[in-house]
């Protein structure tokens, strides 16, 4: 088994290397891990490989799933939320929405369920309030593009653009304790530590019941 990430991904590596160091860092070694919207199982790989977990993907995307397999991983194509019903209470150490949570259709279900079924949860996302994105928005008028957003309206799945403040608030509306959190500048590299809701461009955190 290789120490790293293939090199076919190393562009996307390359620019997801400091969330996934940090998710990394809060996993435990030799545990459970649930990967929700795995991708092609870049990360689920690269904790398989540095904390020795047992872990398994879903993702709706067959072509993903078969990248995941192909990788020696265990994947499930389908629906999240009918997956994680399968299992009982706390069976996951650990569920993983990293860059997901703002595709998904209905959000809070996702995340109430993998509180459920897991004892952590981490969520990782795109800080759509990052100044960029406001300029962007209102001197245009129109759906952001960018390295980040790379899609026209019309070719884009479901999507829930969330901020730092929104999603705060929504952990406080739902009583779910925020037990630690990252937030990342708009290089997606060093620490942001001042007003992140305006500064940082990709927060982390780490969920509990």
């Amino acid at each position: 088994m290789k120490n790293g990430p293939r090199s076919s991904d190393s562009n996307v590596v390359v620019k997801r290397t400091v969330d996934m160091e940090i998710i990394g860092d809060w996993v435990e070694p030799n545990t459970r891990v649930l990967d929700l919207g795995c991708g092609p199982g870049i990360l689920l790989d690269y904790l398989a490989q540095t904390k020795k977990v047992s872990g398994v993907g879903v993702d709706l995307d067959f072509e993903k799933i078969t990248a995941c397999v192909s990788r020696g991983l265990a994947a499930y194509q389908g629906d999240m939320i009918a997956f994680m019903r399968a299992f009982p209470e706390k069976h996951f150490d650990r569920v993983i929405c990293s860059r997901t949570v703002h595709e998904l259709a209905d959000p809070t279900s996702v995340i109430l369920e993998a509180l459920r079924v897991g004892r952590t949860l981490t969520v990782g996302f795109v800080n759509h309030g990052f100044w960029k994105n406001r300029i962007n928005t209102l001197v245009q008028g129109r759906k952001i593009r960018n390295e980040v957003y790379t899609t026209e309206w019309f070719e884009s799945r479901p999507e829930n653009p969330v901020t730092i403040a929104d999603f705060e608030h929504f952990c406080e509306a739902k009583g779910i304790r925020i037990a630690r959190r990252a937030h990342l500048s708009g290089n997606w590299h060093d620490p942001c530590r001042l007003l992140p809701n305006l500064f940082a461009g990709y927060a982390l955190y780490d969920l509990a019941r």
